[in-house]
This record gives C-alpha cells, structure tokens and sequence, in this order.
C-alpha cells in the first residue's frame, strides 16, 4: 500500500488528488482522464453569489432554511450561523452576551471560511450589528442588505431607537426576570405576522429568551466603513412594524437601495419564496 501523508486523498488511480485554493483553478485534467476515471470528475455548479443570512432577536439559523435551500439551489453559497445564546446555541445563554458578542460571531465566520464579496443580510435586531461588522470586515464584504431591521448611529443602542415605550415596556419586563433578559413569547407572533396554525406551532416553542444587554450595549464603530459599503433596506408591508418606518425612511432619504416585501416581519418564515427571490435578484443586479 503506498505511503499516504495526512489530509491528502487519494483518487482510484493511487494518485493523490489536487485541490484548488479558494479562488485558483487546478491543474487541468488528461484528455482521456474522465473516461478512464469518471467518478473522479463530478460537475459543479459554478457559485453565484455568497449570502450570510443573520437572525434577528429570539430566533436562530433556522429560520432561514428555507430561504437558504431556494438560494443554494439557485447556486449561491448561503451560510445561516446562529448568534451566541440563541437559538441551538441557547445553552450558552448568560448575562454577558452583548452586541459585541455577536458582532465577534459574524466576524469570525467570515474570516474563518475566508469569505469574499459577501452579502450580509441582517434581519430585525441583526440590522444594529451593521456598522462594527463593517468597520472590521468591511473588505469582504459585497454589500449590507437591511431586511426589517433597526439603524443604530455610533453610540446609539437598540433601546435608543425602539419608541419609548416599548423600550420601557422591554425594561420593565427584563427587571422581573432577573433583570438580564427579555423572555421569549409566543405573543410576538402576532406583530411579526405569522398566523397560520401550522406554522405558529412550529416557531412559537424554537423562540429563544434574549439578552437584555443586547439592547442596550451601544454600538461603536467609525461610519465610514459602512458608508462606502452597497446598502439595501427592505421594507415589509402586511402588517408593517410602526416602530421600523423610521428606518425606511432615514434609508430612501440617505439614497440607499430599497425593496418592499408584501408580507410580515419574519419573511423568511411566512413567504420564504419571495424573500429568496428577493436576495437573489439583489445581489445578481
């Protein structure tokens, strides 16, 4: 048997096979390779565009598998990390979890996979994570796609931007448990427009209790690395968020691009085909 070094395949001819670095072709194949080894060679579909699909509050990379089955089969690379504390990661649920905590989650994934020109969707509560995100791996990425998400300036935190009241209501309601959280509920349901049986039964017990220190931990970053990035807010109309018009709004008069989307906050769950039709035609544009 010959000698094989670590990590190395072997094709069926005892040779082993080389592979291409991210970004570089390998060596091309024998004329008479593919018919001599035919399971050697399996087709790929050349990649389109790469997606991070980034959760809002209380949820997880779940709630995007829809969306990320419609995009990869399109042929588009789609990552659905889960943010620390949420979702399959509710284990690791603590006080300390902040925004810093899960701006360091996205930032490491893209520079672990070594991602390139990607297109960041931030999606509800993720919509805050923008500016750090950008200020540290603003390079790799293609563009921010804001999908019923809240803006944050610098310095600003998530309870600055919700209106009074609910920020008051959110406080009140983390002071009687423990002071530290935000627990989940399945009366979110009804502002975030899903309300079909099936549907509600599958989502209301995945939802995930939330850090209150995710909103109200300021976001710091220069905005300038932002700034110069592509910058798409899509807005959702049945039912609307009235705490979200703000946004829409601050993103049409700063010239940003603008989509609408004919459903709920949580799109990705109530009309996954729309919504993955939507990134698709964004970021092929």
């Amino acid at each position: 048997m010959p000698h094989c070094e670590a990590n190395v395949p072997f094709a069926p001819h005892g040779k082993p096979v080389v592979r291409a670095r991210r970004g570089q072709l390998g060596p091309p194949p024998s004329p008479n390779a593919r018919a001599q080894h035919p399971a050697v060679f399996i087709p790929r579909r050349q990649k389109m565009a790469t997606f991070v699909l980034v959760h809002g509050a209380m949820h997880g990379g779940w709630c995007w598998r829809e969306v990320r089955q419609r995009l990869q089969s399109l042929g588009h690379e789609v990552y659905t990390p889960t943010l620390t504390g949420q979702g399959c990661r509710r284990g690791s649920l603590n006080p300390g979890i902040g925004v810093s905590t899960h701006v360091s989650d996205i930032t490491e994934l893209l520079w672990f996979e070594d991602l390139e020109n990607v297109h960041v969707v931030l999606h509800s509560y993720a919509g805050v994570l923008a500016g750090p995100v950008a200020e540290r791996q603003g390079d790799r990425l293609a563009s921010v796609i804001f999908v019923g998400a809240f803006l944050t300036r610098p310095g600003e935190c998530l309870l600055d931007v919700e209106p009074p009241a609910v920020a008051e209501k959110y406080r009140r309601i983390a002071a009687q448990n423990g002071r530290w959280l935000l627990p989940a509920s399945a009366d979110f349901l009804d502002q975030w427009g899903i309300d079909d049986p099936g549907l509600r039964a599958r989502v209301a017990p995945r939802l995930t209790d939330f850090p209150l220190r995710c909103q109200t931990e300021p976001t710091l970053y220069d905005p300038s690395a932002l700034a110069a990035l592509r910058k798409v807010y899509v807005h959702h109309l049945n039912p609307a968020l009235p705490s979200l018009q703000r946004f829409y709004q601050a993103a049409v008069a700063a010239g940003w691009e603008t989509r609408q989307l004919a459903c709920g906050h949580d799109m990705m769950l109530v009309d996954p085909d729309a919504t993955a039709d939507l990134l698709h035609s964004t970021a092929t544009a």
